[in-house]
């Protein structure tokens, strides 16, 4: 008797866990049917406002995923956008990702041109996608706008790429305010003259975008390099009069290093792309003179 009754409870177990299997395994082809659907009427609205716009604007963006077979190899995808005045090329890839296909991956966040993080090669230049407007290319109604991840960088997917490196290098500065002393109130400022100011002004505006680094031959060769970015944050603290004394010679040391200042050639690419008109080259010339400086010896 006890052995039927535990037969029947095992089929009754048995029978509970298929019936949620197959209902999760309906649920999900629904959903799957369902993102289909939603993805062709997006793609039949994008057709019929391209078709019904005076001016469209023609994208080739590079495309690459290592996690999805047929997609491992690098391509380019083209997509049809309709223009509209103040159109950037983020507004574009984000009308081709909303329209053609959502798994198009890049970063953006403000769109302000101040988080710094959807720098890209259009058209041969590092650039700020969300700053960057399609009327300013060249010819953009007459040929295709080239979209492409930043060179010298791992590709992770599609326009994405890995800034582990760039943000180590920037850290490798030690890019944080040390001074030997501190106001005596608790509330007191750390006062800084006007001329001091305007002097590191410019160098305070870097928003860890990566183009200069990019952009940079010397980077792309040597592995090691502090590069632009990093070099222009050490010149932020070192050039500040309330930097300590014993702090500005020990990041001296960092940047006047072999893969320091020294490997920096002087070809201003970083200068040219800088979203934020940092003048990064002007700022790695200063901190080679205060190198110089810094190792003269009077006997």
């Amino acid at each position: 008797m006890s052995t039927e009754i535990k037969e029947k409870e095992t089929e009754t177990e048995t029978e509970a866990e298929t019936e949620p299997a197959e209902s999760s395994h309906k649920t999900r082809r629904m959903e799957q049917k369902r993102q289909r659907a939603a993805q062709r009427d997006l793609e039949e609205e994008a057709r019929e406002e391209v078709d019904e716009a005076e001016e469209t604007v023609e994208i080739k963006v590079f495309r690459f995923d290592p996690e999805v077979a047929g997609k491992e190899e690098p391509r380019f995808d083209t997509f049809h956008v309709p223009f509209f005045k103040g159109m950037t090329v983020l507004d574009a890839l984000i009308y081709a990702r909303d329209h053609y296909d959502s798994s198009l991956t890049f970063r953006h966040s403000c769109r302000q041109a101040i988080c710094g993080s959807d720098a890209l090669f259009v058209n041969g230049t590092q650039c700020l996608g969300c700053k960057t407007q399609i009327a300013d290319l060249e010819d953009h109604l007459d040929s295709t706008i080239r979209i492409e991840p930043l060179p010298h960088q791992e590709v992770v997917k599609d326009l994405v790429v890995d800034m582990e490196h760039f943000y180590d290098q920037m850290e490798a500065v030690e890019p944080f305010f040390d001074a030997d002393e501190l106001p005596d109130g608790e509330l007191e400022e750390q006062r800084q003259d006007r001329e001091n100011r305007e002097k590191i002004k410019m160098s305070t505006r870097c928003i860890w975008c990566g183009a200069c680094m990019s952009s940079c031959n010397i980077a792309a060769g040597d592995n090691e390099y502090l590069g632009p970015a990093a070099i222009n944050k050490a010149y932020r603290f070192a050039m500040d009069e309330r930097e300590g004394e014993d702090r500005k010679q020990q990041r001296l040391n960092i940047i006047e290093q072999e893969h320091g200042v020294w490997r920096c050639q002087t070809q201003f690419s970083c200068t040219e792309v800088c979203p934020k008109d940092i003048p990064l080259t002007d700022h790695i010339q200063e901190l080679k003179r205060e190198a110089v400086k810094n190792n003269l010896k009077f006997w």
